[in-house]
This record gives structure tokens, sequence and C-alpha cells, in this order.
């Protein structure tokens, strides 16, 4: 029972200190699936490294857009690394400022925690023209 409780401990940030009414604490889950959500919102993302898009979003649940994320929670710092598919014809540097900037804002405007650094990973180029 304690290693149940210790593992939650290890998964969760405190949001708010107790003394109010009590505290909040954020999974390193929702960490992710935050910065996965942020990430395909940009124009040129096609999707996550995991083949999630926004428009499967509602039918796969949230927990899915996580996938392609990493996160890296300590006390209020949050390093992130992210493997995205990108789609052909976008300048790629250009793009990857774009979600950097995007995932950092997300997750600080989100959590209060502050995001140390957002790492890219191009895993492949989609080249399917869309219709």
């Amino acid at each position: 029972m304690t290693d149940v409780k210790n593992k939650e401990e290890k998964n969760t940030q405190k949001a708010s200190e107790k003394g109010m009414i009590g505290e909040v604490k954020i999974a390193d889950e929702v960490v992710a699936m935050i910065a996965g959500l942020a990430a395909t919102e940009v124009s040129g993302v096609d999707s996550m490294a995991g083949n999630i898009t926004n428009e499967l979003v509602g039918k796969l649940g949230m927990k899915n857009l996580s996938k392609g994320v990493k996160v890296d929670v300590t006390e209020e710092h949050v390093s992130v690394d992210l493997s995205l598919n990108i789609k052909y014809g976008y300048n790629i540097p250009e793009v990857g400022e774009k979600v950097q900037e995007k995932v950092k804002s997300a997750i600080e405007n989100m959590t209060g925690l502050v995001v140390l650094d957002v790492n890219i990973r191009i895993a492949g180029v989609n080249l399917a023209e869309e219709k």
C-alpha cells in the first residue's frame, strides 16, 4: 500500500500549497497531455509520433495525446521532449520554434510550473497531400 502512495507522489507536482482549503496536485501525465495538445495545434505539425491528431482526440481520449511526449517534472520545473511528424512543405526550424513557444506557454499558463526546455525530434514527414 505504501508503494502505491510513493508512486503517486513521484508522478504529481503541487500546484498550490496547503493553507487555504487544501492543495492541488498535477499528474505528470497531465503536463504531457497539455504539451501534446499544444504541439498538434501548430500549423505544419501533422501528428505526434504516435500518429495522434486533433481529430482523433475525441474518439481515442486525451490519454493517447501523451504519445510521443516525455516530461521530466521536478519541484517547479519542467523539461519536455516531443516526437513529431511534420507536414511536407513546411519549414522545420520555424515549425519547431512555434511548437516550442506554444508548448512552453501552454504548460506555464495552465500549471504555473516553469518550463526549462522543450526538445523536439522530427520523427517523420507526411508526404500525403490534403484533400
